[in-house]
């Protein structure tokens, strides 16, 4: 270990400062002045470069000689895709034992839905309603990743996401922008917990920013054309939320935001983030986006791309290397550009020091730790819990479900049944196909003894060969009850894995026609990364649960509902639409001055296809009833600064327990611009016996009703809105009150 670390070193950082100045420093503001007053210009930009590790068959390692060459030299700062305790110790003894100031590493990976243990993909996390669980999943990811030597997640993504052919939406919270902020703070404290040295604790990333969800026609890396209230009001609260959290970084996205791409945007780093915001951490660029920016035609070289992002405020480039290349050359000809990179130094040092590196680089690389912690069956526990309260149940005709466990045959149906690699979603990250049990396995461990189990794939996910259908009509004419298993593979959603068409792969839409046509009821476990449009499977199969990528114990955890061991309480946080003709859909859409009216020809309307989604944002039935009644208000009017309280009575009217999630939406009826015709401002989770009855509580005040205003100011407006509370978006009660 180099004498930076030692406590002698460490003195001598703080009497370089002199006793007037050190006294008015803090020991970490003394200590990182001072190392950035001993570091060379090569050094510092060091610290701005970001590699990737290559790979051997025994994983991610450092071995390319230019790699070891940059690391020996002090030419990188970080590497992601190098993890495992042993690997990164050997990486970090490049740095701190053969660079003259031996300043450590900082490993980075991406860790979206769990390191090892994988939980349920973002968006189905969202689903559960369930702040704590959500919280759980990034405290136990950061556990198994600082256990294996990582200090940074590239997670959570916080983008709002409103076209689900955006083969990235799986990766965040859906389209809304309050409980995208909710779900990403619960995220960042999740990872980062209270104290970013503890050692069960990682860097977290809000990423990516910004508006990269709102990529053109869906298709991922797309520009994006979004107006600056738009860009404030819908996609920027959940960065803000992270921000305000304390999250250790952010990323740039990969998108161009209204001609400027956003690693090069000062509008959005500089002004919003770093000012506005005030935030402390680090601006990493995601894969490449630095050196990507000649291909934007906004840069004429990488030396141009190198200034054009340092000028923006990217901290520290990832991957490509026009910073290691350039930007002594830039700085030769601009003097003034060393104070960005002192900033930029100085944010990468901050947080190297808020992990414990500069104490001790090697406390992450801990083998035996690694060993007690990662894979342990508490965390499979917990991914079993988060997983079952991801499901949402979509259809349930005739009481379908839950299936009796001593039903004679239950024939199950469908490429997906008994993969496991599906259920790990894609960003699985070391997640192993070793680790799942299967739906086909699930449902086998949860049936009765007496209960024979048919299966047959009949078709593969993405084919046209229906060769197998005949052996899945076979099996399905024997049995009590049909379970289709269908969907989307891993690799049909995710980066770079965009669709034109929703709707379900292959021939899977006539396996289950032909399924249905056996008379036979039909269950469908559906399987997806986003919102899939398949108006027929929704309104003829007898029962449909949208299950999502759940993870390592996705069998254990459908068969928990399928056989009601556990009632279902997933509500969408996204709209599924009836085609692709109705995207963009999302429920917190503007009116219009001819708003929908199905009597009228010339209003808002298609000729072809219904004004309604299939399935509206909140979405998600129960296998008993809520009645909702009595929506009051304490008072019909009040000023800023005081409060309205808002009740409904919510009872449960069927025959089981379960939980409701109740959701409380406002409309500003008249503003000095245009107001969505419904925003989410809160919700409550409650469980309720048969036949139990509950009033829960809602307050507001006048911030919870803050927007821009035509001035762009970020305030309240006096005037009438309503309120309203009810099970879904699209089904509410709703009352009046006035803001004086």
């Amino acid at each position: 270990m180099r004498l930076i670390f030692s406590t002698f070193i460490l003195g001598i950082f703080l009497g370089c400062s002199g006793p007037d100045q050190a006294q008015k420093l803090s020991p970490k503001q003394a200590f990182l002045d001072s190392l950035l007053n001993e570091m060379t210009l090569a050094e510092k930009i060091g610290q701005m470069s970001q590699a990737t590790g290559n790979w051997e068959k025994t994983g991610p390692v450092v071995t390319d000689p230019d790699m070891v060459d940059l690391a020996t030299r002090g030419k990188v700062g970080s590497f992601l895709n190098v993890f495992g305790a042993a690997r990164t110790r050997s990486a970090q003894e490049l740095a701190v034992n053969q660079t003259r100031l031996g300043i450590p590493l900082i490993f980075g990976y991406d860790m979206i839905h769990g390191y090892k243990t994988t939980f349920p993909i973002p968006l189905a996390e969202a689903a559960s309603w369930d702040l704590d669980l959500i919280k759980r999943s990034a405290e136990i990811t950061a556990i198994e990743a600082a256990a294996s030597g990582l200090h940074w997640n590239f997670a959570p993504m916080v983008d709002i996401a409103r076209d689900p052919r955006w083969g990235r939406i799986m990766e965040g919270a859906g389209e809304d922008p309050w409980w995208g902020s909710k779900v990403a703070v619960a995220r960042v404290q999740g990872y980062q917990g209270d104290d970013l040295s503890s050692l069960s604790t990682i860097a977290a990333t809000a990423k990516h920013f910004a508006a990269y969800g709102a990529a053109e026609g869906g298709r991922d890396y797309n520009t994006t054309e979004v107006s600056e209230r738009t860009l404030r009001e819908v996609y920027l609260p959940p960065f803000q939320a992270a921000a305000k959290a304390g999250v250790a970084t952010f990323m740039n996205g990969f998108n161009d935001l209204n001609g400027i791409p956003a690693t090069a945007s000062e509008l959005l780093v500089r002004q919003i983030l770093k000012k506005e915001w005030d935030f402390q951490g680090f601006v990493v660029s995601d894969w490449a986006s630095v050196q990507e920016m000649t291909d934007h035609s906004i840069a004429s070289s990488d030396k141009e791309a190198a200034e054009l992002a340092l000028i923006g405020g990217c901290d520290m480039e990832m991957v490509s290397t026009t910073y290691t290349e350039f930007m002594e050359e830039l700085v030769k000809e601009n003097p003034t550009y060393i104070s960005y990179i002192d900033e930029a130094v100085h944010r990468v040092l901050a947080i190297k020091y808020d992990l414990g590196l500069f104490q001790d680089p090697y406390r992450y690389s801990d083998p035996a730790r690694e060993a007690e912690v990662v894979l342990h069956n508490d965390h499979f526990k917990h991914a079993r819990e988060i997983a079952k309260r991801s499901i949402v149940l979509l259809e349930n005709r005739n009481q379908t479900l839950p299936l009796n466990t001593d039903l004679n045959r239950i024939a199950v149906i469908g490429p997906l049944a008994d993969d496991k690699e599906t259920p790990l979603g894609t960003w699985s990250a070391q997640g192993r196909q070793e680790h799942v049990t299967t739906i086909l396995e699930g449902i086998k461990l949860a049936s009765g003894d007496e209960t024979k189990i048919l299966t047959a794939k009949g078709c593969e996910v993405n084919s046209s060969d229906k060769s197998g259908f005949k052996n899945a009509r076979s099996m399905a004419k024997q049995a009590d009850v049909i379970i289709a298993v269908v969907g989307e593979e891993a690799l049909m959603s995710g980066e770079a894995l965009s669709r034109s068409d929703i709707g379900l792969p292959g021939v899977q839409l006539e396996l289950l026609q032909m399924l249905k046509a056996t008379g036979k009821p039909v269950v469908v476990v559906l399987m997806n990364g986003r919102p899939i449009a398949e108006p027929w499977m929704y309104e003829n199969c007898d029962a449909v649960l949208e299950t999502w990528h759940l993870g390592v114990q996705s069998g254990p955890a459908i068969a928990d509902v399928l056989f009601g061991s556990y009632n279902p309480s997933g509500k969408l946080p996204v709209t599924i639409p009836r085609s692709v003709g109705q995207i963009p859909i999302y429920y917190n859409h503007k009116n219009t001055g001819r708003a929908y009216d199905p009597t009228e020809r010339y209003t808002s309307q298609y000729i072809d296809e219904d004004h309604l989604p299939q399935y509206p944002f909140g979405y998600g039935l129960s296998y008993t009833e809520f009645e909702y009644s009595n929506l009051v208000l304490d008072k019909s009017s009040f000023h800023a600064g005081e409060s309205i309280s808002i009740g409904v009575d919510i009872k449960n009217s069927g025959p089981v327990s379960g939980e409701e999630v109740v959701q409380l939406y406002v409309r500003d009826m008249f503003g000095s611009v245009t107001r969505p015709v419904l925003e989410l401002k809160g919700f409550h989770k409650t469980m309720l016996a048969p036949g139990e009855s509950q009033t829960i509580h809602f307050t507001l005040g006048a911030e919870d009703l803050r927007f821009w205003d035509k001035d762009m100011k970020f305030s309240w407006e006096p005037g009438n809105f309503k309120v309203f509370v009810g099970p879904d978006s699209g089904d509410l009660l709703g009352a009046d009150f006035k803001l004086l």
